[in-house]
């Protein structure tokens, strides 16, 4: 793939210029639905795992850990397909026979909590997360189930994809149903009645854009006056059994679906409820069963996406065992291909963008004495995370296999898993939050910020080239992982971070003043972004902004400390951002990120955030006329 760069391109359009030949020779591969920037990295580490798995299943060498032993257990039993087509889909049947025994909401309520610790399918969920006006102690917090259609906005009479999107789904369903021993009439009736019962849901529910709204998440109401939401089931009876006492407090991220739940669970919707969970599971199951069935189960997945081909039999075995064993994956992969050097070394280049972000903070000229001193003190209080951690999360002790010699079958296997870790879950509490927990896998492309716990995270994997390398200068660096690191940061003072202190609490630390100017400039982000065509769509600023104030925040603090190296070369650096943002997608993964993804197009974050910097205009000679021209007053510049 051709990496030439066509600088006199740059400043009509950098993206293409940058990324415009690999774009010209990129393929996305049949089994993806896009390529590029994260893709490739995820697409290097799998194949290098792949092949260090294979050894270690054959023998060739040793576990260095007993998770990791119990790690190849699992995965000679996840790749035993000769077992999974013998099986067919036998191993389902005792879980589609609990929905089916289902006489009456009683029967359900009888056994809530097993089910419930099974993973088996509800109209509600409860998990446990730090309190947010109290975020050293974990609360009960409610949930609605997913959709069958990507977002709510599908269900509008005007989308134009959900009805070839819905008949994909129902042709899927039905087949499925049929092969796991329905006939064929039972199969067209429970698909029609899941629907039905998925379209009640529908309009109670949130949108992605709604749901972007940290903020509204936090609606706490006494525990006993929420469980009057159904008389059908006994929320305070379920949930007393798995956390041990009964909650005072729960907090309902979805007010208006509880509102609703008294009518969907009628007793006119019942055997519409058992239809909805059985095509549930047996979707949700179906890549644990035979090939047929794995590859049956994924067609409406591939069809969101515009992934031509299923992934192949080794590759779905090798993600579904690294999946299920994920932090052992993550301390092998970290410690083996990351290691102790790599991890001081970016763990350093954190601290510098901390400390550019300080200057900015300290030398900003918005905000007040009181905000900006507020605003300090939680960058000093950010908890910083590296690489991998020091330790397996204790939870993998757990993980016992039963191989088939002993009986036990891929489902059984991760049924019990599951309930592991739902008990594990639940077991937090009421109790102190473990601010230091890793949440993401060494091995996996990504990086975040989580507002609750004030903490910033980046994994081994995207610590690569063209983010990071030592055989690339210091403004190239800057210009990819720096940008990253200062993205994260930044989202401690995003539209949503912000409403965050350094504990994690949701507190306002702002003055009125100074935080009706950050409305007013997070409208203006909004603007920017806001019906900028892509895709045969538009963005949808809303969605976005969050996403978009911290790509703005964390390229533009990037971009001073790559000034403060004696080697910055601005024009390495803005190509090198351009460069992580290179991606070829399927439309219909374009159009699907448009609807859910609360980050913008990947080539708008190349394109539009550099527009908002001066340096820019005078690295590239960027004058009006220019097609990445942007006039002063409509540049957005927040921190």
């Amino acid at each position: 793939m051709s990496d030439t760069v066509n600088k006199a391109l740059i400043k009509d359009d950098i993206y293409q210029a940058v990324n415009g030949e690999w774009l010209k020779d990129a393929k996305i591969p049949a089994d993806h639905s896009s390529t590029g920037g994260f893709m490739d990295l995820v697409d290097g580490i799998e194949k290098t795992l792949r092949s260090d798995f294979k050894a270690l299943s054959a023998g060739e060498w040793e576990p260095a850990n007993a998770e990791m032993a119990e790690f190849k257990k699992f995965y000679q039993l996840v790749f035993d397909f000769k077992q999974r087509e013998a099986a067919g889909a036998t191993p389902l049947k005792p879980i589609l026979k609990r929905i089916e025994d289902l006489d009456s909401y009683k029967d359900l309520d009888d056994q809530l909590t097993d089910w419930m610790l099974s993973g088996l399918p509800l109209p509600f969920n409860f998990d446990i997360e730090a309190d947010m006006k109290n975020a050293k102690v974990n609360a009960l917090f409610s949930g609605a189930p997913s959709l069958i259609l990507p977002d709510k906005t599908y269900y509008q009479p005007d989308n134009k994809s959900a009805k070839q999107l819905m008949q994909i789904y129902t042709t899927m369903a039905r087949q499925l149903l049929e092969k796991v021993g329905y006939s064929a009439d039972e199969a067209e009736a429970m698909v029609e009645e899941a629907k039905h019962y998925d379209a009640q849901i529908a309009p109670n529910v949130k949108s992605a854009e709604e749901n972007a709204d940290i903020a509204k998440i936090y609606n706490p109401k006494q525990f006993t006056d929420f469980a009057k939401a159904t008389d059908k089931v006994d929320f305070v009876k379920a949930v007393t059994e798995l956390v041990g006492e009964t909650p005072d407090q729960i907090i309902d991220t979805e007010p208006e679906y509880f509102d609703f739940l008294k009518d969907l669970m009628d007793d006119n919707n019942f055997n519409l409820m058992k239809s909805w969970m059985i095509v549930k599971t047996v979707i949700s199951y179906s890549n644990l069963l035979s090939e047929e069935l794995r590859v049956l189960g994924g067609t409406y997945r591939r069809a969101l996406s515009g992934q031509k081909e299923p992934a192949s039999q080794d590759k779905a075995a090798y993600h579904l065992a690294t999946g299920t064993f994920s932090q052992v994956v993550g301390d092998y992969y970290g410690k083996k291909y990351f290691g102790e050097k790599a991890k001081q070394d970016v763990h350093n280049m954190v601290v510098k963008m901390i400390n550019v972000y300080k200057k900015r903070l300290t030398d900003n000229d918005w905000l007040g004495e009181e905000t900006r001193k507020q605003a300090i003190v939680k960058l000093n209080s950010l908890l910083i995370q590296v690489g991998y951690p020091d330790a397996i999360d204790p939870i993998f002790k757990q993980y016992k296999v039963d191989t088939a010699a002993d009986g036990g079958t891929l489902i059984s296997n991760l049924e019990k898993f599951g309930k592991i870790t739902t008990k594990d879950q639940f077991s937090k509490w009421n109790k102190p939050v473990e601010r230091a927990k890793w949440e993401m896998s060494a091995d996996t492309v990504n990086a975040y910020y989580h507002p609750f716990k004030n903490i910033i995270v980046f994994p081994a994997a995207i610590l690569q080239a063209p983010f990071y390398s030592l055989d690339q200068s210091s403004s190239e660096n800057f210009g990819g992982i720096g940008a990253v690191i200062a993205h994260e940061i930044s989202h401690a003072f995003d539209n949503n971070g912000s409403q965050f202190d350094e504990f994690g609490n949701m507190n306002n630390w702002w003055t009125k003043e100074d935080h009706e100017h950050f409305d007013q400039l997070a409208q203006k982000m909004i603007k920017e972004f806001d019906g900028l065509p892509f895709a045969g769509g538009k963005v949808n600023g809303k969605l976005t902004v969050s996403e978009n104030i911290a790509d703005a925040g964390g390229l533009s603090c990037a971009e001073e400390a790559a000034k403060a190296e004696a080697d910055c070369d601005l024009q390495k650096f803005f190509i090198n951002w351009a460069r992580i943002w290179r991606n070829k997608s399927t439309e219909q993964r374009e159009q699907l990120l448009l609807s859910i993804d609360v980050h913008a197009p990947a080539e708008l974050r190349a394109t539009v955030q550099v527009k908002n910097l001066a340096d820019f205009y005078t690295t590239f000679d960027v004058k009006p006329g220019d097609g990445m021209y942007m006039d002063p007053d409509d540049r957005v510049n927040i921190w």
